[in-house]
């Protein structure tokens, strides 16, 4: 049952009242949803903020219960009173400089013609090496993946570390192009059977994967990274952005973290991560070897073996 936690009456702006209001209300150990008014209208009336806030050391019923009512909620209430809907684990979430980020990110410039996504790339590329060959003055090829080297944020940063610790089993990570910088999706508890509900359908991410199982009576667990890119759904620039920093990524995640990724998948789609799929991948079969039959050599006949004898003027012959 939906019950009510508090209110408050609007004393200044939205934007001067939003920290004062908004942040003592949030526990660092319950979930809960915020309506929060603006002060700009729509057709319906005022247009408000929809936050969902579900910290990290909130329990997984919580969490799950908390994300299977979210859109019952919004919808009870009125989706089109919503102006923006965020999602919280973090103070710095929903605070209103993290409000402020997100609603930037929505703003972004308009999308691309293929002509100019096209010339965009060519010209990123054409500035990532000539960056990169001014500081290493190593070959073209190893510029271009050494220059996409784009910074962690500080909460996937922690996320890292927690998962180095195993206090989580799941990391998802997404660039931000116009910022150049690595975020934290989420880090939600994840079991293998929700792996495929995890990936987005319609863009790229970077997945770390605490892999529990056991493999011949052995309990293991095992660290996956997942790239997903859901083929021509994304645009030119993503595509290019998330392939070239991959590798950098991977390789500051084994040494700054001590995470060993035992395995590394790049898939399509979410569908793909069956447990059956991902057991193999981690433990694939061995193919014993097996060497060619070597037919044995016949006997040789009574008159030994065969040769050819061809004297001056004469017809070749047997032996």
């Amino acid at each position: 049952m939906l019950v009510l936690g508090a209110y408050r009456e609007p004393e200044q702006r939205w934007d001067q009242d939003y920290d004062h209001f908004l942040l003592p209300l949030l526990d660092r150990q319950e979930p809960c949803y915020v309506l929060y008014r603006l002060d700009s209208h729509n057709a319906l009336g005022f247009e408000w903020l929809f936050l969902s806030w579900s910290p990290d050391q909130s329990s997984v019923k919580d969490k799950m219960l908390y994300a299977a009512t979210r859109a019952m909620i919004k919808k009870e209430f009125g989706g089109g009173h919503v102006k923006y809907e965020i999602f919280g684990t973090l103070e710095e979430d929903v605070c209103l400089s993290g409000y402020q980020r997100h609603v930037s990110s929505c703003c972004g410039p308009a999308p691309l013609t293929l002509a100019e996504q096209e010339l965009q790339r060519i010209k990123l590329t054409e500035g990532r090496v000539k960056q990169v060959t001014a500081e290493n003055s190593v070959d073209s090829n190893a510029q271009t993946l050494q220059g996409l080297a784009f910074p962690l944020q500080e909460t996937a940063r922690r996320a890292l570390q927690q998962l180095a610790q195993k206090q989580i089993n799941y990391i998802q990570l997404k660039l931000d192009v116009e910022r150049e910088t690595i975020e934290l999706v989420h880090s939600h508890q994840t079991e293998t059977r929700d792996l495929p509900c995890r990936v987005p359908k319609d863009t790229p991410r970077y997945h770390f994967f605490l892999y529990k199982h056991s493999h011949e009576g052995d309990y293991l667990e095992t660290i996956v990274f997942i790239y997903s890119m859901p083929g021509y759904n994304c645009n030119i620039k993503e595509r290019m952005l998330y392939s070239s920093c991959k590798s950098r990524l991977l390789e500051d995640v084994e040494r700054d973290y001590r995470l060993q990724v035992a395995k590394k998948l790049e898939i399509d789609s979410g569908d793909e991560l069956t447990e059956g799929f991902l057991y193999e991948e981690v433990h694939p079969k061995q193919h014993a070897f097996k060497q060619a039959f070597a037919k044995p050599r016949g006997p040789a006949g009574k008159r030994g073996l065969k040769r050819l004898i061809k004297g001056p003027g004469e017809v070749m012959q047997d032996g």
